[in-house]
């Protein structure tokens, strides 16, 4: 995927789980991966779409 907004909102995602792995600010991080999330579904193409639904449903795991 060349779509850097689609490889932020992957990251951010991946910091999330990180953080709640290891007892850190979760929400914080949760908030900045939506966010991301958010930007990178409105300028991606429909394949990146469904990986970033599947990235949200991780995420909702955290909360």
């Amino acid at each position: 995927m060349s779509n850097p907004l689609f490889r932020q909102a992957r990251q951010a995602v991946n910091s999330a789980k990180q953080a709640a792995a290891q007892g850190g600010n979760t929400e914080a991080s949760v908030s900045k991966a939506k966010n991301a999330l958010s930007s990178a579904y409105a300028n991606c193409n429909v394949e990146e779409q469904h990986q970033l639904r599947a990235l949200q449903d991780e995420l909702n795991t955290l909360q």
